[in-house]
């Protein structure tokens, strides 16, 4: 069994079913576990995300797309020498990852056609659905079950914790920058398990205008930009500083503020569930604790920021302790 997995999650659930030893490829951005950084890169994103900002990012790939090229690079012909059976591809977003038409394009030059898994959930529930079809396709069933099994109890108990609790303050959670946009799918889902009644589940990502966040008037702001890890998404909140109204939230009086690497929301992969347990944590704290993994979460330190001296937006936030 060869497996060639073209976005992130799909790698992410493969390792977790014990298929390691049976991918063949993977993409650059395929970085989790460790071990599937060894792997054969069949794609490449055209974009070096971590070294620019969001708007330059934008302006890179409506350069891209206007000249009518691919925000990523194939190898082909590793793809057609590597006698896959299995391919995970994605036809959600074709920013994010390699999409279904990209993949059909490159396999018009095998003889024999591999098996073409289209991953597109827009729930929690179909990410657990996604797995249990990886399992089935790669002949480990069991190993899904069990994976499964253990993702739903513990879904089940921060589900649970969270009927128990009275007081909710209000959230507000960022998936994008420069534009400004909130997450969709799955994220409105699990934001939505943690009571953040301002998005509804499944729905796409959408793009809003910063007034409507300090209209909102959250008690706590979560900032999670696709892409974006702890010190990328840091280098970031200097655009939101520089909005009108930004001292005028309460997340932001209160130091309420949390930065989430992207890896845990963003993927619909077995983490999304760790995503779960730090929404839960981050919104209710009196209630759950130990579940956030270190160097996950920074927050917004009030006194650094108001610091006369400090005018580094970066500095403003600590690792959550």
């Amino acid at each position: 069994m060869n497996i060639c997995s073209l976005l992130p999650s799909g790698t992410e659930i493969a390792f977790a079913l014990g298929l390691g030893d049976s991918i063949v490829g993977v993409t650059d951005l395929c970085d989790y576990p460790e071990e599937a950084t060894k792997k054969p890169i069949v794609s490449r994103s055209r974009i070096e995300v971590a070294n620019l900002s969001s708007a330059e990012v934008e302006s890179e790939m409506r350069n891209i797309l206007e000249s009518g090229g691919s925000p990523y690079v194939v190898d082909e012909e590793l793809f057609v020498n590597s006698n896959i059976d299995v391919v995970l591809t994605q036809d959600l977003c074709y920013f994010c990852e390699v999409d279904v038409g990209t993949v059909e394009k490159t396999l018009v030059n095998l003889d024999i056609l591999p098996e073409v898994l289209v991953l597109n959930p827009r729930t929690l529930d179909e990410i657990l659905t996604t797995i249990d079809q990886i399992g089935e396709s790669c002949r480990a069933p069991m190993a899904a079950r069990q994976l499964l099994q253990s993702m739903r109890e513990r879904i089940r108990s921060i589900a649970h914790g969270i009927d128990a609790v009275k007081k909710r303050p209000k959230v507000f959670s960022i998936e994008g920058v420069d534009p400004l946009v909130i997450g969709g799918h799955w994220i409105a889902d699990v934001l939505n398990m943690v009571g953040v009644t301002a998005y509804q589940s499944g729905c796409d990502a959408q793009r809003i205008k910063w007034r409507e966040v300090v209209e909102y008037a959250p008690d706590k702001l979560f900032i999670d930009l696709c892409s974006s890890d702890i010190n990328r998404n840091a280098r970031e909140v200097s655009w939101l500083v520089k909005q009108d109204g930004w001292y005028d939230v309460p997340a932001v009086q209160h130091g309420e503020v949390y930065l989430i690497d992207h890896v845990y929301l963003s993927r619909p992969g077995p983490r999304i569930v760790n995503g779960l347990e730090i929404l839960a944590q981050l919104t209710y704290p009196d209630h759950f604790q130990n579940l956030i993994p270190k160097g996950s979460v920074a927050k917004l330190d009030t006194q650094i920021m108001n610091a006369s001296d400090c005018i580094n937006c970066s500095d403003w936030f600590t690792l959550y302790e």
